[in-house]
């Protein structure tokens, strides 16, 4: 077996030997294919409020999942412990399992790859985020809540959190791939509330990061948040009306989001989307430029191969508003009859760095192009129907005159269909971060959508 990444420690060799063991086992057991997963981890979380901590964890996790094979009828196990005695009944019981499923002709273990990658290349792995004390994360958490107090118009808190997570992936399999790599994250974030009992708004901040240098300080999220939150004070209805919807970059994530789901292959084969058999169309306008990729270093969620052992790449989804990939693991994609664009996650289609690539406007200059629209600051409630494309969700957001925010929107629902949507975006803001999450886009202005308000 091959193997990526740096030299292994004693726990590290510990990790792959039980991999390897557990894939003898299975063949030994009659199984025709295994597929071996082990994450050991590392997890901290504080969360405080009003000044005192209100939860506190760290704790160490292992875990194991396993994939048996057996005349193309497949078998899941999981468990949490990893004794010998556990895993070699885990592994006869999932053969067994396996005997007795559904065969299915497009089962089986992905091809192994010629091609490698450097997980250290993609500098996942911050060794400093083992090394902050507890003591400092918790002051980092209480240190960021009394900044965000010290503004007249907060009224309560959410709280404040710190967490941070240090993880080794294993994954090894009997086409002979064999594959670990490391990585962290940490995150610090807050919630708040201003106004009175029949003015009361809320909001909330986060900053996400795979290196703890980089993350945003205790003043900067107590800022973010105190000002994301008071902009909804005093807020106006509105009438129901037609007008062009300005897209926040947590708001393009989300609508990336449907997006996503719409080109994951499971739905495409499922003929759950409303994308299904419109490889090559143009489905939107030539502003639209959607790419997954996972070899992007520092970002969320970059890998330097998937679940199916697969390495990660660059996939140009849509191209100048042409659709040009679905996004697969090794079965949907069989099912498709195409390749695999290294997106297996666990058992399913997962993105890695799903994203908008950036145009030239700042946020600035698409709200000064703005006569009369709402910039979309925040969503709730479900109203995504992936084989319509529908959206209808509850909505907040910031009312635009002249070019200028005038007031608060609350109360309001916004609809349209993503299809036409895609159509008519306006422009594409320059304000791209690629770290705020695994789907994540730049400010967005589409020309027309229904705000049902009065």
């Amino acid at each position: 077996m091959t193997r990526q990444g740096r030299g292994p420690k004693k726990s590290e060799i510990g990790l792959r030997d039980t991999a390897e063991m557990l894939i003898a086992s299975a063949l030994k057991a009659a199984a025709d294919e295994v597929e071996v997963v082990i994450e050991n981890s590392n997890e901290f979380q504080v969360e405080v409020r009003k000044r005192k901590i209100e939860h506190l964890e760290e704790a160490g996790t292992r875990a194991v999942r396993i994939r048996v094979i057996k005349d193309k009828k497949t078998a899941h196990a999981f468990s949490s412990d990893l004794s010998p005695l556990t895993l070699r009944r885990l592994v006869k019981n999932a053969v067994r399992r396996a005997k007795l499923a559904t065969p299915d002709e497009f089962s089986g273990l992905a091809p192994i790859s010629e091609t490698r990658i450097d997980p250290s290349g993609l500098e996942l792995y911050d060794p400093e985020v083992s090394q902050v004390d507890a003591k400092t994360k918790i002051r980092l958490a209480l240190e960021t809540e009394r900044l965000a107090l010290r503004d007249k118009r907060i009224t309560n808190s959410y709280g404040a959190d710190f967490s941070s997570n240090e993880a080794r992936i294993v994954i090894t399999n009997s086409n002979g791939f064999a594959g670990e790599y490391q990585q962290t994250c940490c995150s610090l974030s807050l919630g708040l509330q201003a106004g009175d009992t029949d003015n009361r708004v809320e909001d909330y901040w986060m900053s996400s990061k795979r290196f703890f240098r980089e993350l945003d300080t205790p003043e900067e999220v107590a800022r973010k948040t105190v000002e994301r939150t008071v902009r909804y004070l005093n807020p106006r209805k509105i009438k129901t009306t037609k007008v062009p919807v300005i897209f926040e970059p947590t708001q393009t994530a989300w609508l990336l989001g449907f997006l996503f789901a719409c080109v994951s292959g499971t739905a495409i084969y499922q003929k759950s989307s409303f994308l299904s058999g419109r490889l090559g169309e143009k489905i939107g306008n030539d502003l639209l430029n959607v790419v997954d990729d996972g070899l992007i270093p520092r970002a969320p969620g970059t890998r330097p191969f998937d679940s199916d052992g697969l390495p990660s790449r660059r996939t140009a989804v849509i191209d100048k508003g042409t659709l040009t990939s679905y996004l697969c693991n090794t079965y949907a994609a069989r099912k498709l009859g195409l390749q695999s664009t290294g997106n297996a996650a666990g058992t399913g289609v997962g993105p890695t760095n799903f994203h908008l690539l950036p145009g030239l406007r700042t946020p600035e200059e698409i709200i000064a192009s703005t006569e009369r629209g709402l910039i979309l600051t925040r969503t709730i409630g479900h109203g995504l129907n992936t084989v319509t494309g529908d959206i209808s969700r509850g909505a907040f957001g910031l009312w635009v005159e002249d070019g200028r925010i005038v007031h608060p929107v609350s109360e309001v629902t916004i609809s349209g269909n993503l299809g036409q949507m895609l159509k008519e975006i306006q422009f594409v803001g320059s304000d791209l971060d690629i770290s705020t999450g695994q789907v994540c886009g730049p400010t967005v202005k589409v020309a027309e959508m229904t705000v049902a308000g009065e």
